[in-house]
């Protein structure tokens, strides 16, 4: 189905994170999804994006399930329905729409697998929409230079998990991106978390005064809460150059708290 995540975008070599359990790889335009088959979500997905090249396409693509995997090994429109979950994207249906206009269509719609969904509760908070623009405040931070970025996104996939309809729900998800710095590897990392949002202990309700929360956070701690081999990323980490090590994590309530 295309190309996949390009370890060399950046122009430093910077592998494609490696989880600790087995997972199935599916390379899509532009980035790449390890696919945990038993959880049925993504245990890493990776995106390029080339911020100069970006198009603003319109929205088309609908959601479907990849048929190189089991129906089985994902988690598809069943969990969704009649309910108050959102099939969140993981790599951003924007992030992978650079080039021509059917290079970026055909990228754009392929975000639409559920193989690049994870579930997340409906409506939106300030927290949550910085989550969702992260990216943007990155690539506008990186300006000066190529305006190139490689974004790690995936479930935190935790045991204690809440079961619902033969899945668990994951209540929190980690996000890296990457840039180059001069001739460095620069990278950040943030962590979105929705524990106050999903009860499933009476099928699925979303509490009316629960929030979503955004933090950065230091990405050692990150790759260790993830169980995810993230290579150079760790040294690369912003938030302890700039020495805000001390702080195990910093909940983030304008890009203005981010540290890059």
């Amino acid at each position: 189905m295309s190309d996949g995540y390009d370890p060399d975008f950046l122009g430093i070599p910077l592998p494609l994170p490696s989880p600790e359990q087995p997972t199935t790889r599916l390379d899509y335009p532009r980035f790449s999804v390890l696919l945990d088959e038993q959880r049925r979500f993504a245990a890493v997905t990776a995106v390029v994006i080339d911020g100069a090249r970006l198009l603003n396409l319109a929205r088309t693509g609908e959601w479907r399930l990849d048929p190189r995997v089991s129906a089985d090994a994902q988690a598809g429109p069943d969990v969704y329905s009649r309910n108050d979950l959102d099939r969140g994207h993981l790599v951003r249906r924007r992030d992978p729409g650079w080039g021509s206009t059917a290079e970026a269509r055909e990228a754009t719609e392929a975000t639409f697998f559920y193989t690049n969904a994870a579930p997340q509760a409906a409506g939106f908070n300030q927290s949550k929409e910085l989550w969702l623009g992260l990216e943007d405040h990155v690539l506008a931070y990186a300006e000066t230079t190529d305006q190139r970025l490689a974004v790690f996104t995936a479930p935190v996939l935790a045991d204690d998990d809440p079961p619902y309809r033969g899945i668990r729900v994951p209540l929190r998800f980690w996000k890296i991106a990457a840039w180059r710095e001069g001739d460095a590897l620069a990278a950040a990392g943030f962590v979105l978390d929705q524990s106050d949002l999903v009860d499933t202990r009476q099928g699925l309700v979303v509490p009316p005064l629960g929030a979503f929360r955004t933090f950065q956070v230091p990405i050692a701690d990150l790759a260790t809460e993830a169980g995810v081999d993230v290579g150079p990323l760790v040294e690369a980490d912003t938030f302890v150059r700039r020495g805000l090590r001390p702080v195990a994590a910093r909940e983030l309530r304008s890009t203005d708290d981010i540290v890059l």
